[in-house]
């Protein structure tokens, strides 16, 4: 089968159109086989292997822990929504469900993109950006996390920083395939009447125009599975609280207590680290390795 459509143009050259359209029932695919395989490896594991016990302290820890501020839950919620938009009027007219979908497809891009220029703003002005980082100690954790998969190692999991390594690595995964939709997607408008310009589809050569289709649709068919994976895991029962925390902006003292290591997320104004509470020796409630959940 071809990865890509391609045809000739009026002037005999053949020139790329864009991705061939199995890659969208590939990609649905490749979303449920990994939802059905991982269900399936924690129905039978069990799902639940111990984690390090929390280091010795006596910092306070509130009731209510804030995981996510307001402007960050706006900004999911909404980016959410425009997201699940983009790929449905994306979509839903290659497989037989047709309506007038262009429009609504290029308003709910440039409010995407809108979105995304903000949350840079706040990441890197108003958050700790290297919270989602992938550095040195991250990649060290997870080739340990690896060969204690392949190994069956018994040893207890380590607690997690604010984002665990699973959650940065989906992080890294879609903002690549977001930005990559969205630049593409900027150039396609110049092809199309808006309210900003109208239609110039000379804007870029036709061997250009090949290449922006080609990135406009692995991006977007990447971003089926992406998102597969994700509601999956926000809506699987272990990780629900996480799910309310982007809900509430909160997680329970006990939730921060039993799954984060106080020295990788240190509370606003804590000089020390903080106990685990007694008797919680905390679960990986997904098995190994963790699991993305919701951001």
């Amino acid at each position: 089968m071809e990865i890509l459509r391609t045809a000739a143009n009026p002037w005999g050259e053949n020139i790329l159109l864009g991705v061939a359209w199995w890659l969208i029932w590939a990609a649905l695919l490749a979303g449920v086989a990994f939802v059905v395989v991982h269900a399936v490896y924690v129905g039978a594991t069990g799902g639940k292997k111990g984690m390090t016990p929390g280091p010795a302290g006596a910092a306070p820890v509130p009731d209510k822990v804030e995981r996510h501020s307001r402007s960050s839950r706006t900004y999911h919620w909404l980016m959410a929504a425009s997201m699940l938009t983009l790929l449905v009027t994306a979509f839903f007219p290659l497989v037989g469900i047709q309506f007038a979908w262009v429009t609504i497809h290029w308003i709910a891009g440039v409010a995407l993109t809108l979105l995304v220029l903000w949350h840079i703003y706040d990441s890197f002005f108003r958050q700790d950006w290297r919270a989602v980082w992938i550095g040195g100690r991250e990649l060290g954790e997870m080739k340990t996390a690896v060969g204690r998969f392949f190994s069956r190692d018994k040893v207890p999991h380590p607690r997690m920083a604010k984002y665990h390594n699973d959650q940065r690595m989906f992080h890294h995964a879609a903002s690549i395939t977001g930005i990559g939709v969205i630049i593409t997607g900027l150039l396609m408008m110049f092809r199309i009447d808006t309210w900003f310009w109208a239609s110039n589809p000379y804007f870029l050569s036709d061997s250009t125009w090949g290449l922006v289709f080609v990135l406009h649709g692995l991006c977007g068919v990447g971003l089926i599975t992406l998102v597969i994976a994700h509601i999956y895991f926000a809506i699987r029962p272990e990780k629900r609280w996480m799910t309310r925390s982007m809900i509430k902006g909160w997680i329970t003292r006990e939730e921060y207590l039993t799954y984060y290591d106080p020295d990788k997320w240190l509370l606003e104004g804590e000089a020390k680290p903080v106990a685990a509470p007694s008797g919680s020796g905390g679960t990986d409630a997904q098995g190994d390795p963790e699991a993305v959940a919701p951001a």
